[in-house]
């Protein structure tokens, strides 16, 4: 009974301490990657300011062949929806809409319905670093209220690394 008694405590001391670390951790996380892309930036962001064209190097649309599609609005212009629906829970279902679009910068807002509820933004950044080379910067703006801010470090490395294919893809894509 003993050890049973010191489990118990031992698990709600956990979960006290979890808790109270929580408390610490900010709600809000940015996650940027960046790469440059041996092709002149208007070449890059005229690819890359076409939502459809994500389904040829994001990791995300990729991951379900059989995900279903849904587009609302002209692509590459501010209000384009693309809604996806999934059967695969890593994929899940939601939908990103571009809120603003310039030649430097494409922001859309996120909504996830599936696997998990949330709000969230990104951006694209686009910068000349010569005549031929252009550097993209992915950035990813999340929130998540406490406790599950705890996961946030998680999520970060998840996200960190698919953005990084993500633009691994691209580069593969408008370098050929």
């Amino acid at each position: 009974m003993k050890i049973l008694k010191f489990l118990g405590l031992g698990i709600v001391g956990i979960i006290v301490l979890l808790l109270l670390v929580a408390l610490f951790i900010p709600n809000d996380y940015t996650v940027s990657v960046s790469t440059t892309i041996d092709k002149p930036k208007k070449e890059v962001f005229d690819y890359v300011k076409l939502v459809k064209n994500q389904e040829y190097y994001s990791v995300w649309v990729m991951q379900d062949p059989n995900v279903n599609m849904k587009y609302e609005g002209v692509d590459g212009t501010t209000g384009f929806k693309a809604s996806w629906d999934s059967k695969d829970d890593n994929v899940g279902a939601g939908s990103q809409q571009i809120t603003a679009i310039s030649e430097e910068r494409i922001d859309v807002d996120l909504h996830f319905v599936r696997p998990m509820e949330g709000e969230a933004k990104a951006s694209t950044m686009l910068e000349s670093v010569s005549e031929n080379q252009t550097k993209i910067t992915a950035e990813f703006y999340g929130h998540s209220s406490y406790p599950m801010n705890l996961m946030n470090f998680m999520g970060e490395k998840y996200i960190s690394e698919a953005e990084n294919k993500n633009l691994a893809n691209l580069k593969k894509i408008l370098e050929k």
